[in-house]
């Protein structure tokens, strides 16, 4: 009898060993980012993804289980950090919070957010509001984790309980903690977007894809997150191959963007495909213009890029200063200003970042602005604005 408990503690009914429960833990983790990344947030908060509803019925029920996280409630914390992205609205942004507050206490700010009903309303529409999730899912959500802590000490006894607490702490770590906090705050840039989000690395298999955070950034609906060659979403190989035995379906991928040669002037297939790709343009000019102007004037000053200009304050050429404290920012300011060739690249920046964020102009008229833009440029006298200018009007979208 003594042994028949020993054995159930220690392996349960079914007594995998530890290979057998690593196994276990990898998959059941990778199910539950899945659900995550697949369901909370391409599908249901950017509607960038529709699944058959057997498949999306299974990540409802495997995210009750294993997070108790509402969908309703996730989507609308997450619809709403797009809205008010780096701002003191923002549900957890490293910019206003400390990236110590996002990385440590990230469920805390989750379970903040929650306590905004009226946020949650407003910014988690189109969320399931069926039978199961009024009568379950909603109502008992923390019943999940405690109907998973039994099922994984009756299938695996002890070691179950541990695997419990693993489960337990994967989203709140590697969600709320590092895509949350550290996508905001280290790792490299594809796109110029709004905000600091970025790209942790080109592939880490054990987040489903969400560590290209910059990339999501830069294009919310797309369903798929790799934009480069070298980067692998494993989120979006799922997503293919769910496609291909029809359990899903792609609603939206960030358009392609190819530069046709020989434009005289920017057409409306520029305009839309500036439009589209606002992002990729203020990183082309980052990359094509300020880098080859900043070295020119690190070399007629006889001094290293790093030098004549710290990191930090190169990155406030290109996002206006706004993540720099202020004394950095007057600094930066009164350091354009004694250099007029690269103040005329600052004021270009800031117009065309301002033609293409601007609400309002018809198409019409802000393809007007757009040419004048571009015979500014080329007028200007600078070569890399002027190369930047004749390429920027032959955009143009890919069709697919």
């Amino acid at each position: 009898m003594l042994d028949t408990l020993l054995n159930f503690l220690t392996g349960g009914v079914v007594g995998l060993g530890w290979w057998g429960m690593a196994l276990v833990l990898l998959v059941f983790t990778q199910l539950t980012i899945f659900a995550v990344t697949l369901y909370l947030h391409r599908s249901q908060a950017h509607r960038g993804v529709d699944f058959h509803p057997a498949i999306a019925h299974f990540f409802r029920f495997w995210t009750w289980l294993t997070t108790s996280m509402i969908t309703k409630e996730w989507v609308a914390i997450h619809r709403k950090h797009h809205a008010k992205v780096e701002t003191d609205e923002d549900p957890h942004s490293p910019v206003t919070k400390g990236i110590g507050m996002v990385f440590w206490r990230g469920v805390e700010l989750y379970r903040e957010a929650r306590a905004m009903r009226a946020d949650i309303e407003q910014y988690g529409r189109g969320a399931p509001d069926d039978w199961i999730e009024r009568k379950l899912y909603t109502p008992h959500a923390n019943l999940g984790p405690v109907a998973l802590l039994a099922i994984n000490s009756l299938l695996f006894g002890l070691p179950g309980v541990a695997l419990w607490a693993i489960q337990m702490a994967w989203i709140p770590f590697w969600a709320a903690g590092v895509i949350n906090g550290l996508g905001h705050w280290w790792g490299y840039r594809n796109f110029e977007s709004a905000d600091t989000s970025t790209n942790l690395t080109p592939w880490a298999f054990w987040v489903g894809g969400e560590e290209l955070h910059n990339n999501h950034h830069a294009f919310p609906s797309s369903a798929r997150f790799s934009m480069r060659r070298w980067e692998f979403d494993i989120g979006w190989a799922v997503i293919r191959g769910l496609q291909a035995v029809r359990l899903a379906k792609v609603l939206r991928v960030a358009p392609s963007m190819d530069v046709r040669p020989n434009i005289a002037v920017p057409d409306a297939e520029t305009l839309k495909a500036l439009l589209s790709h606002r992002f990729q343009a203020m990183t082309d000019y980052q990359r094509n213009v300020f880098v080859p102007a900043l070295r020119e004037e690190a070399a007629m000053a006889g001094a290293k890029l790093r030098k004549l200009l710290p990191r930090r304050m190169r990155r406030g050429l290109v996002n206006d200063g706004r993540w720099l404290k202020p004394d950095c920012r007057a600094q930066l300011s009164t350091w354009v200003e004694q250099r007029p060739r690269i103040r005329v690249l600052v004021e270009h920046r800031a117009r065309l970042a301002a033609l293409l964020e601007a609400r309002g102009n018809d198409a019409a008229e802000r393809l007007k602005l757009l040419q004048a833009w571009c015979h500014e440029a080329e007028a200007s006298g600078i070569a890399a604005l002027q190369a930047y200018a004749a390429r920027l009007k032959g955009y143009a979208l890919t069709a697919h």
